[in-house]
């Protein structure tokens, strides 16, 4: 027979990726990304609670952060495993859609990922395991959708403590929960200002001034921001006016070199003459337009020159050049004027009023400030406070407390929290679990013991028996879950209790939002078996030495 006692030919080694790219894959790739993600969570675990430690971060530019704020310490982690990085997203997304509950979502993606890790080690199919994660996401969802709270807006009154309960449990374990009556009442009064359809949180500035204590923070009913670079004349402008004139502007009001403009060829001097003649006509032009609208405070996007300023300082007009864009739309919302890009055609039709402008020192800084707007859906926070890093977290806070708010008032259903509904849905769960067959039973189960990673490490942060206070929550929610539905750790107190009864209440779409993307986030993981890094991504120098050649400095041979 043919071929019989030859030896077998040798199937030749085909090389797909470059040399040196490194590929990992299988169930060690596997195990490899769930070990950085609970790396990541171990990071900001400590961080959770009323109780929570801050971290100091420096970044690469000597920059020094303090935060307890998962979302900020994500951001700043210069994070490279690129499984891990998917932490780093969903905490940026819970930031963006509801402003709190970022270091839980961080923290029970880690904690499913550590219950299923052995799942994962014994072979387990990914598959299998993505399956019972989403049909659990699904029913924790419902569930919490079953049993929340829904909010009364026909009592006025009622409805603004809610608010304020909301806003005072988001604060509880920031760096202003000493503070937190003092500044949920500054918050609700905020959001209540927006336009309640729209509730668009960038018309709540947030200005900073080191200095003074916390309590001197205020809240203006109306625009304040800080007074822009100004030229000479300035000191001669009045500094308050009753129900001015308003004109918002992005145009330069300012005269150039004429070098640096263009470039024009005359033979006499009178030629010369005549074009710097055309170029204080066109500028006085403009000014004059704006004057003759009556205007008493003009703003503007754009630099506004030394002649400008003392042009209006003749005719007793403020004047602000370089202002922000930001600054300037809330100046438009609360005064209703509209801002153009010409003075052609300027009318008293295109200004805004107020009841009173003023530029007033606050701290060390001068500030213009706008009140009694009659289009106000804006306002703004003035914080104070000691050193500049205390001033960045407290903003970070309210920033948190105003998205809670702004949620509760769009969606009107709360739950408790203290690790309640955590608790509650983690019963729910293995109740439903025992009815499943097969490995989802499994997995369903692993999602309810992950979801104590909430309670367990609230006690652990305020240092409390863990297992004392996890078993008795367990007990009361499987004893009677209509009467012992809401407790949880109650850290004041050191104790299981009623905490809906305490008013410690957050909005349910915190807690849905957070379940949804913790458990997406944990799927993506699991659906990762092999992780292809090329070699030139990881030289530093890679992309950044030029090719040998003509144009790049290099002799030219053979010439």
């Amino acid at each position: 027979m043919a071929g019989r006692g030859q030896m077998p030919m040798m199937q030749p080694q085909v090389i797909v990726l470059k040399e040196g790219t490194d590929t990992s894959q299988g169930v060690p790739q596997l195990l490899s990304n769930i070990s950085a993600c609970l790396a990541i969570c171990d990071t900001i675990r400590t961080t959770l609670g009323p109780r929570g430690m801050d971290k100091l971060i420096v970044d690469s530019q000597g920059r020094v952060t303090i935060s307890n704020d998962g979302a900020t310490i994500m951001k700043l982690l210069d994070v490279v495993q690129p499984a891990a990085r998917t932490l780093v997203d969903i905490a940026r997304a819970q930031d963006a859609e509801v402003g709190d509950g970022t270091t839980s979502v961080v923290l029970l993606a880690g904690e499913l990922l550590k219950e299923v890790k052995d799942y994962v080690d014994e072979g387990v199919s990914s598959q299998t395991i993505i399956k019972g994660f989403r049909r659990a996401a699904d029913l924790a969802i419902n569930h919490i959708k079953e049993i929340a709270v829904d909010t009364d807006r026909s009592d006025k009154a009622k409805f603004r403590e809610l608010l304020e309960k909301c806003a005072a449990t988001s604060m509880n374990s920031k760096l202003i929960g000493s503070q937190k009556e003092f500044f949920t009442k500054m918050v609700v009064d905020a959001v209540m200002r927006l336009d309640q359809d729209e509730l668009n949180e960038d018309m709540i500035g947030i200005k900073k001034i080191p200095g003074g204590a916390m309590q001197d923070s205020i809240l203006v009913d109306g625009v304040a921001f800080k007074k822009s670079f100004s030229y000479a004349g300035f000191e001669q402008q009045p500094k308050s006016f009753d129900a001015p004139k308003i004109v918002c502007l992005n145009v330069e009001l300012e005269l150039k070199a004429e070098k640096d403009n263009a470039e024009v060829r005359v033979d006499k001097v009178s030629e010369y003459q005549a074009i710097v003649d055309a170029e204080w006509k066109i500028i006085f032009d403009k000014l004059d337009s704006i004057v003759a609208t009556g205007a008493n405070v003009v703003l503007s996007r754009l630099p506004i020159g030394d002649l400008a300023t003392q042009y209006f300082a003749d005719r007793n007009i403020f004047c602000a050049g370089r202002v922000s864009k930001d600054d300037l739309d809330r100046v438009c919302e609360a005064t209703g004027c509209r801002v153009q890009s010409t003075t052609t055609g300027l009318t008293a039709k295109y200004l805004g009023v107020c009841e009173r402008f003023e530029e007033c020192q606050i701290g060390g800084q001068r500030f213009n400030v706008f009140k009694g707007c009659p289009e106000a859906k804006t306002c703004t926070i003035i914080l104070r406070g000691g050193a500049e890093q205390f001033i960045d977290e407290v903003e970070r806070s309210l920033h948190d407390s105003i998205m809670v708010v702004r949620r509760a008032v769009k969606n009107q259903t709360v739950v408790a929290g203290g690790g309640a509904i955590e608790m509650e849905v983690s019963r729910y769960l293995r109740e439903t679990a025992r009815q499943i067959e097969g490995k989802q039973q499994l997995i369903i189960t692993a999602v309810a013991k992950a979801l104590e990673v909430i309670p367990r490490q609230l006690c652990e942060n305020a240092g409390f028996d863990t297992t004392d206070f996890i078993t008795q929550l367990r007990a009361r929610h499987a004893q009677d879950p209509e009467r012992y539905r809401w407790h949880g750790v109650d850290i004041e107190e050191e104790a299981v209790t009623d905490l809906f009864a305490k008013f410690v209440w957050e909005p349910a779409l915190v807690k849905t939002n957070a379940i949804a993307s913790a458990i997406e986030a944990a799927c993506l993981i699991l659906s990762v078996d092999e992780t292809v890094t090329s070699q030139k991504s990881q030289d530093p120098m890679a992309g950044g030495q030029p090719m040998p050649g003509r144009g790049r400095g290099m002799p030219m041979g053979g010439r």
